[in-house]
């Protein structure tokens, strides 16, 4: 593969909906770039970007993956990102190394909520974007639906370059407007026709909006608009690519990435409309890791080198594979570069470009462009690589929120250390994936994005790394606590041969007030009825005593101790005595305090349209939330509640049910507070079956 300067460079991520047709149009593209002579299918499991045993067995995309395409002479780096929900982080990812986006919607199912989310994304990292309208072969498309959805939903910058020709309900042509040419297509390959003539009233409106959206771009061409000339060709060409860059103009094509059509036209437009690294990223604002100051990164290979390491693959055979996009200078093969984030230098061998899990080897990839670098230990993902000499940390991905949880457990007894070998490298190469351990309910909890994500992270521990695992439902951290105020005597008294043990307290429990403190223990014995050497050891029994409650065992909270009075024996007392009299106190003492089972209650904030206002409100409702309030934020609804944590459980699988995948949510531990009596009885009798 020939090695590419940055105005030859296009790098350009597939985003849509899931099952759009994303990976299909990136595979016609590596067939009409003759990379493949036989075009891939995902029903098939023989695509270029779906190469992971994951993606074949499931028939969709899970990881991100990147397609260079030689074609115009340009190097057209395809990201294909997954378009489901659970994988938005492998999405993030080649969104923050690509300079534009070709949104992917199915001329069947129209605009899509993941078609919404797709522009989202390209909004949120200020990129231009392109519409490709596939499915077109298919005789329930309708592009002029399509046309209208996206108008209502993105505006007046939706310009179509082309108007699909239709003969019997089927797509077998298009009209280039920006061109005023028409194209049909013969075996496969596209030749020159005329417009026909009932189409010229539904193209002249289109042709007049996008010359508008020329004049637009320049006052030299609204004057010349105004006066009734013609533009060029190189006019309008010239002015719509300034348009396309400045997010001004969203161009939408048509075809087909099943039968191939349209593609050449769409890989041609990439060329001429989307910006190179030059034009888009001319510099990129990073900091000194020393200084914190803002450091400019210009996109020139006479630079210092600066890379940013984007996504890292995990392969048991293979090793370590991270893929990076070069910012300024040039990456080499037989390089040394700094890693700010590690403090350490790493050691460049071979250098390639990856089409799907092809790696071709390079001599060296150059500002702008995008390569891949094996068995670099101690990189990660959100790195960067640089000229030691100018050292700078780039900006990271934000990632989503993993907020989709489950206990993990082996299926074979003595595999725990497996899994956790498995998990920590499947969180190398997916930064979404969290292992938490809970020491206090003895389990490790799993959490993704979604229920989708830790299914799959499931199947390929068991893949990848030969270990069986069961997902099942969390334990929830309970807490108890006492309501009300008693006065109680612990005797411990023992004689067996010798020297006997012998030890009174008289204590008060009463609640301190402070549920974020297991107890507060207070002396104020009278008198010298109990020593003070023995003090500490009524102060420890307390301790052991609070770890566990008498309801259900769960740890105590909220308790004030404090030693009046007790007794002792000049030979028998001893520190022990007195810890077992404590304990006694406690045990006797706590059942007469009216005890009672606190459960953890978090802050939740769902982010969602007005449409939605009454279901999620309803449904926080029957969680026994309680809504504090909303917000409106970017013209949506903040709803402000609070929630019991243990009602929380799979609320991010039932909120996108409830939303179309359109609502998203932040939950944090806010307190503790007392559950009813029927949560309680409930919470007492999950516990005496777990001890059985």
């Amino acid at each position: 593969m020939k090695v590419y300067s940055s105005e030859q460079i296009r790098n350009i991520v597939l985003l849509g909906h899931g099952g759009a047709g994303k990976t299909t149009l990136a595979e016609a593209m590596a067939h009409v770039d003759g990379i493949t002579k036989r075009q891939g299918r995902v029903e098939d499991g023989n695509t270029i970007s779906d190469f992971d045993k994951e993606e074949i067995k499931r028939g969709f995309s899970i990881s991100a993956s990147c397609i260079p395409i030689e074609w115009n002479d340009c190097k057209l780096n395809i990201l294909d990102a997954p378009g489901y929900f659970d994988f938005a982080g492998e999405t993030k990812e080649a969104v923050r190394v690509a300079d534009s986006a070709i949104i992917v919607v199915s001329g069947k199912s129209g605009v899509e909520v993941g078609t919404e989310i797709a522009w989202e994304y390209a909004e949120e990292m200020e990129i231009p974007k392109m519409v490709f309208v596939t499915d077109m072969d298919d005789d329930n498309a309708s592009m002029v639906r399509a046309l209208e959805q996206l108008k209502e939903q993105f505006g007046k910058c939706i310009a179509p370059f082309q108007v699909p020709i239709k003969r019997d309900e089927h797509f077998v042509g298009f009209v280039n407007v920006v061109k005023m040419e028409g194209r049909k297509f013969v075996d496969g390959k596209v030749e020159a026709c005329d417009i026909p003539e009932e189409m010229m009233a539904d193209i002249e409106p289109i042709r007049e909006m996008i010359l508008e959206a020329v004049a637009e771009t320049d006052e030299a061409l609204m004057e010349k608009y105004f006066e009734g000339e013609a533009f060029t060709l190189e006019e309008i060409q010239e002015a719509l690519h300034k348009g396309v860059i400045e997010r001004s103009i969203v161009p939408v094509l048509c075809g087909s990435g099943v039968n191939n059509t349209g593609v050449t036209v769409l890989m041609n437009s990439i060329v001429k409309y989307m910006p190179s690294p030059r034009e888009e990223h001319t510099s990129i604002i990073g900091k000194n890791p020393e200084t914190g100051e803002d450091v400019e990164v210009m996109c020139d290979m006479e630079h210092p080198t600066t890379a940013f390491v984007f996504k890292t693959i995990i392969d048991p055979y293979i090793g370590k594979l991270s893929l990076f996009r070069v910012y300024s200078g040039v990456v080499k093969a037989d390089s040394n570069l700094w890693n700010p984030l590690k403090e350490e230098n790493e050691r460049i061998t071979h250098v390639y470009a990856l089409r799907g899990k092809e790696q071709i080897e390079v001599s060296e990839i150059r500002a702008g462009d995008i390569g891949a670098v094996a068995k670099l230990i101690n990189v990660s993902t959100g790195d960067t690589l640089c000229d030691k000499k100018m050292a700078v940390i780039l900006p990271g991905i934000t990632f989503p929120e993993s907020l989709s949880y489950k206990a993990i457990t082996p299926v074979d007894k003595g595999d725990e250390d497996k899994i956790g070998q498995g998990i920590h490298k499947l969180m190398d190469e997916d930064p979404t994936i969290k292992l938490v351990i809970d020491s206090e309910n003895h389990q490790e909890l799993i959490y993704g994005v979604g229920g989708q994500h830790l299914d799959v992270v499931l199947s390929k521990l068991e893949s990848k790394f030969k270990v069986k695992a069961e997902l099942g439902k969390p334990k929830m951290a309970y807490r108890e606590t006492i309501k009300k105020r008693v006065e109680v005597r612990g005797k411990h008294k023992k004689q067996s041969g010798g020297s006997g043990q012998f030890g009174v307290v008289v204590m008060i429990f009463e609640p301190s007030g402070d549920l974020e403190k297991s107890y507060i223990f207070e002396e104020k014995v009278v008198g010298g009825s109990v020593p003070k050497n023995y003090v500490p050891a009524v102060d420890k029994g307390l301790a052991e005593s609070v770890l566990s409650g008498v309801l259900a065992g769960y740890p105590v909270v909220g308790l004030k101790g404090t030693l009046i009075d007790g007794q002792y024996h000049a030979v028998d007392s001893s520190e022990m005595a007195f810890k077992m009299a404590t304990i006694k106190a406690y045990k006797e003492g706590i059942l007469e305090c009216e005890p009672t089972i606190l459960e953890p209650i978090a802050r939740v904030n769902v982010l969602i349209t007005d449409t939605y206002m009454g279901d999620i409100m309803g449904d926080l409702t029957k969680r026994r939330g309680r809504v504090l309030g909303m917000n409106p934020v970017k013209g949506k609804q903040e709803i402000e509640a609070d929630v019991p944590m243990g009602e929380m459980y799979g609320y991010s699988t039932d909120l996108r049910s409830m939303t179309q995948g359109r609502g998203t949510y932040k939950i944090r531990f806010d307190r503790y507070e007392e559950a009813p009596r029927e949560v309680q009885e409930k919470i007492i009798a999950e516990r005496a079956a777990e001890e059985e």
